[in-house]
């Protein structure tokens, strides 16, 4: 199946990244770098103009008093969604539409190569570029975990370029399935529903797509790609044990043209396959927080409901008196929602107000005086 993208490559962003591509043994990159291109544009579009013009006007009492850092996850929440819905769609469309892929052995899901497939590689690679230069950016905010994830991804993905197993590349984005139902839980935080109605079906939703696509489908296709490619490390050119009928029988030399003589890198194979490993390792223990999280959630919501008074430290109540300063920074420090002035933080009555605190030194050590009643404020 040819690039179904309606925009063929400008000649000329060819010709500036073809050196580049043949550098790095990616020769369809250059079919497809408009594509990437385009995604990271996009995408930087959405995060920087799109998300808080319409934020502020839909959630005009809400998103303008956020925090700086809060208002940047916000924004990063809702370029997630949009990818996640676009990726999704446009997988599921290529592997519902491309007959190809059904006639493919194992020889041709490892070399071949569509120019669907490569369509998929190039949006989801425009992301995950994205995605590397926000993290990078912003490490303060997102923390070297992500960062170290968001260069594992576009360089996992990026392999899709040489090509190689181009025909798993829509099967495993399909991981994203779970994404949506992933930001909508966020965003019902951050819109003081935590524990709701909603957010418990959203939850339900959640924990359902992720273990259907993250566990099942993707347990099962990482089995069948680490066959793929240990068939291919022991490859002999003499026997051709896969279904390759394209080039003769079909005419179809396009999806094989890239293949050369059918090279198997030992690195490559480890690489990917490493990689693969510990991405459905830590989609196990996701799942496990996952559950830990949302059942947090729900019974927190209910022991407020029942009128109790939380007073440990994930429920963060303080009452009218001293507070040790000390200790309060350091609340603030590790919350990213609980900022002094008050943004985000959470009263009984409907109407946020500024958070008024009065420093003192007193017997010796500095303490903060809270003038409110009674002030809640939530994580994250």
């Amino acid at each position: 199946m040819h690039d179904p993208f309606p925009f063929p490559p400008p000649s000329l962003l060819v010709r500036l990244t073809t050196p580049l591509a043949n550098a790095l043994s990616l020769p369809t990159l250059s079919l497809h770098v408009h594509e990437l291109l385009l995604a990271t544009l996009v995408y930087h579009l959405i995060c920087r103009y799109i998300s808080p013009f319409l934020s502020a006007r839909l959630f005009p009492r809400l998103y303008p008093d956020l925090s700086a850092r809060t208002r940047l996850n916000w924004d990063v929440h809702v370029v997630s969604l949009v990818q996640s819905l676009v990726i999704n769609t446009l997988a599921l469309w290529v592997m519902w539409t491309d007959e190809e892929r059904g006639r493919m052995g194992w020889e041709e899901r490892v070399w071949g190569y569509t120019g669907a497939g490569g369509m998929i590689q190039g949006f989801a690679a425009g992301y995950f570029l994205w995605d590397l230069i926000m993290c990078a950016g912003n490490v303060a905010v997102f923390g070297w975990g992500l960062l170290a994830h968001a260069v594992a991804a576009l360089v996992v993905f990026s392999l899709g370029f040489r090509p190689f197993v181009n025909f798993y590349g829509p099967t495993f984005i399909l991981y994203e399935l779970s994404s949506p139902f992933l930001n909508f839980h966020w965003f019902f935080d951050k819109l003081h529903m935590t524990g709701s109605r909603p957010q418990w079906y959203n939850g339900m939703f959640l924990l359902s797509s992720f273990f259907c696509c993250r566990l099942l489908w993707g347990t099962y296709q990482s089995i069948r790609v680490s066959q793929d490619v240990w068939a291919a490390l022991h490859y002999d050119p003499l026997i051709r044990s896969s279904k390759a009928v394209f080039e003769s029988e079909a005419g179809n030399v396009e999806i094989m043209r890239f293949a050369g003589d059918y090279p198997m890198p030992t690195w490559l194979a480890v690489v990917y396959l490493s990689s693969n490993v510990v991405l459905n390792t830590l989609n196990f223990y996701w799942f496990g927080k996952m559950i830990e999280t949302i059942k947090k959630r729900f019974t927190e919501s209910k022991d407020k409901k029942g009128g109790r008074k939380r007073e440990d430290r994930d429920e963060g109540v303080m009452v009218e008196g001293l507070m040790d300063s000390s200790t309060l920074i350091a609340e603030i420090a590790e919350d990213e929602d609980m900022q002094y002035g008050g943004e985000d933080i959470m009263y009984d009555g409907e109407v946020e107000e500024k958070l008024k605190m009065k420093s003192s030194f007193l017997d010796g050590k500095s303490t903060i005086e809270v003038e409110k009643t009674e002030i809640r404020r939530r994580k994250g």
